[in-house]
């Protein structure tokens, strides 16, 4: 009977030791909260993020990435990187510029662009600037500046909710 109970015992422990290595380290289910990545995400739907890839890989451009809010780390938002360290970044009546050139956003909806401009910023080193696909909906670095590297902590990859969107992220 001990025998027993120890191994039920060490195998709970391995699970949850494997269980907190991976969502440390590689994976971890994401609700998204508002409206601010349509039409790609909507509210409510859920996402796994990639915690593991930016280990390897560096942050891109385009990237949609999981981070805490840098006015609040206790909260988690979801928004499109536009531009990376060195670059420099600009709005102008809706369109989005990096480095001067104008960035093509085929993920954008006409209706969801606020045609506002915003002068140009240049992006520090060790920070992002990211923006929400819903333009007219988002809280993001027009508001409240770039985020710190640190602070983002994973890359939205797959959606398994609702399952009628079941999926890989792009």
């Amino acid at each position: 009977m001990w025998r027993a109970l120890w191994e039920l015992v060490h195998d709970l422990s391995v699970a949850v030791l494997f269980c907190f290595f991976l969502i440390t380290f590689v994976a971890q289910a994401f609700r998204v909260q508002g409206t601010s990545m349509l039409p790609l995400l909507d509210d409510s739907e859920r996402i796994i993020v990639n915690k593991f890839i930016y280990r390897f890989h560096s942050i891109e451009r385009g990237d949609v990435v999981v981070f805490w809010y840098p006015k609040d780390p206790s909260v988690s938002f979801i928004k499109r990187v536009v531009a990376v360290p060195g670059d420099s970044v600009e709005l102008r009546r809706g369109a989005l510029y990096v480095n001067n050139a104008r960035v093509e956003e085929p993920y954008l909806l006409p209706q969801f662009n606020d045609g506002e401009s915003h002068a140009p910023v240049d992006v520090p080193k060790g920070y992002y600037y990211v923006l929400g696909d819903h333009r007219n909906s988002s809280n993001d670095s027009r508001t409240w500046g770039e985020v710190p590297e640190k602070y983002i902590y994973g890359k939205a990859f797959f959606r398994f909710w609702p399952l009628a969107k079941f999926g890989l992220i792009h």
